[in-house]
């Protein structure tokens, strides 16, 4: 039998990393003028540890291996960013914005591929993820090229983005990860015997 832990601690904590993206989002657009420096910790943090679940479900070969198949590159992605963010936390709202932009892109397009083949799984709620993938994409997009260069507008552009990625990533690891208790290894282990005619 498989250790199920791994499945286990990825899925539980993406669920903690979605909501606490949902938090700041909603921080972020109910109090726009949020202190720089403090965003750009709690990002830094928030960003390390959700590249190291993200690794941890990469390696996890949960049963349908949808939601963490792209994760190794994104999760060590995420963990240079939330160190540039931690090393220089309030001086860096531009590079933020568009690095967690174009990553937030590119996790959204990772997700429509992901609804795509939760469709052929026969996962009926897959429209949900694709529908969700593109307000990211779209959120992402809007946070890379910046209408305006207002503090105020550039946070609750962030706190919209960070909404709809963490609503986007909840609902992933929801609908396609299923922690199977006794799910057997990849490669099962036999020994075979040819039997000699005589």
């Amino acid at each position: 039998m498989r250790s199920i832990a791994p499945i286990r601690t990825a899925k539980i904590g993406y669920i903690i990393i979605s909501l606490i993206f949902c938090i700041l989002g909603t921080l972020l657009i109910v109090r726009p003028r949020f202190s720089i420096s403090i965003l750009g910790m709690i990002c830094g943090i928030v960003l390390i540890v959700f590249g190291i679940i993200k690794i941890i479900g990469y390696f996890s070969k949960d049963l349908f291996r949808l939601a963490f198949q792209y994760d190794l590159v994104s999760g060590i992605l995420l963990i240079v960013l939330g160190i540039l963010m931690l090393v220089k936390p309030g001086s860096l709202m531009n590079l933020l914005c568009v690095t967690l932009g174009l990553f937030i892109l590119a996790d959204a397009l990772a997700k429509m591929k992901i609804s795509i083949e939760s469709k052929r799984f026969g996962i009926k709620t897959w429209w949900l993820i694709i529908t969700l993938a593109g307000i990211s994409a779209l959120c992402g997009l809007l946070l890379v090229f910046r209408p305006s260069e207002s503090v105020k507008v550039l946070t609750t552009i962030l706190g919209i983005t960070l909404l709809f990625e963490g609503i986007l990533n909840l609902c992933t690891v929801l609908i396609s990860v299923k922690i199977i208790k006794h799910q057997q290894p990849d490669i099962i282990d036999a020994d075979y015997y040819i039997e000699r005619e005589e």
